[in-house]
């Protein structure tokens, strides 16, 4: 698992909100891309294990069972959906939740 000193940050991205745009449009289309990202339990178990500080596919991998191949998948509709930033440090990605990720605390309860 990817600590806190290795320079990451924490789990939450500082970047101001990505759903709204310039236009209606765009804000739609954006919000639609977010829905779709939210509207998944599987996704919104791996935006939970990215919150508590699982950071990488690897440590995904073994804390929700799923495959690297579907993780994947799903982590690029996150990304696609503004719930996730994927940053590379050499080989490795690291995830870290946006604000538009942290709704995860408001999803299933």
């Amino acid at each position: 698992m990817v600590s806190h000193d290795e320079g990451v940050g924490d789990s939450v991205s500082d970047k101001p909100s990505q759903t709204v745009a310039d236009d209606m449009e765009e804000t739609k289309e954006r919000h639609r891309r977010y829905l779709r990202a939210i509207n998944n339990p599987v996704r919104r178990d791996i935006l939970r294990a990215i919150q508590k500080g699982i950071k990488t596919i690897q440590d995904l991998e073994k804390d929700t069972g799923i495959d690297a191949k579907t993780l994947d998948w799903h982590l690029r509709i996150l990304e696609h959906g503004y719930c996730v930033d994927r940053v590379q440090r050499e080989e490795i990605a690291i995830f870290n939740l946006t604000q538009e990720g942290q709704v995860v605390d408001f999803m299933d309860k």
